[in-house]
C-alpha cells in the first residue's frame, strides 16, 4: 500500500480500495495529466474499462481530480491541487499541452475573467495553450 495515497483517500472519505489506491498513486507519480488509456496502460490487466470508469468517476465528483479537456476531444485528468471539495472545484488555471511529447500540464497560471454577455452565465472555463513543454525544449 501506498501511505500518501491510503491518506489522501482517507482525507477524501473514500474506501480503501485496492483499485483506487493503484490508480490514485498512477496521478501521484506523475506531473502531468492522465488519460483513460493512459491509465489502462499502466495498471494491470485484471482491471476492466469500467472499474476504470467509475473510479475516475468518484474521484472527479469527490474533488480529487478534476477534468483537462484535450485538443482532441478527450478528456484527461488531474489531480486537485487546490482545496476542492464534492461541491465546487476550485481550478482557475490554464492547462498547457506540449505539441511534442503529448502531455498535459496544469500550469500555476490564473484565467483572466471573462465577461460574458448579459444571460449567458459560465461553469467552467478551460483554456489549454499548446507549444513545446519545458523538458522538450531543452
Amino acid at each position: 500500500m501506498n501511505p500518501s495515497s491510503e491518506r489522501l483517500l482517507k482525507s477524501f472519505r473514500l474506501r480503501l480500495t485496492p483499485t483506487r489506491q493503484e490508480i490514485l498513486h498512477l496521478f501521484l507519480k506523475r506531473d502531468h495529466a492522465l488519460s483513460h488509456g493512459d491509465i489502462e496502460k499502466e495498471i494491470k490487466n485484471d482491471l476492466d474499462r469500467v472499474t476504470v470508469y467509475r473510479t475516475l468517476k468518484t474521484f472527479l465528483d469527490k474533488g480529487l481530480i478534476h477534468k483537462v479537456l484535450d485538443d482532441e476531444g478527450g478528456i484527461k485528468y488531474a489531480l486537485c491541487t487546490e482545496a476542492c471539495s464534492s461541491k465546487e472545484h476550485h481550478h482557475n488555471h490554464v492547462h498547457f499541452k506540449c505539441t511534442h511529447c503529448g502531455q498535459t500540464h496544469c500550469l500555476d497560471t490564473e484565467i483572466p475573467s471573462i465577461k460574458l454577455p448579459k444571460g449567458y452565465q459560465a461553469d467552467e472555463v478551460n483554456i489549454l495553450i499548446q507549444g513545446i513543454c519545458e523538458r522538450c525544449s531543452r
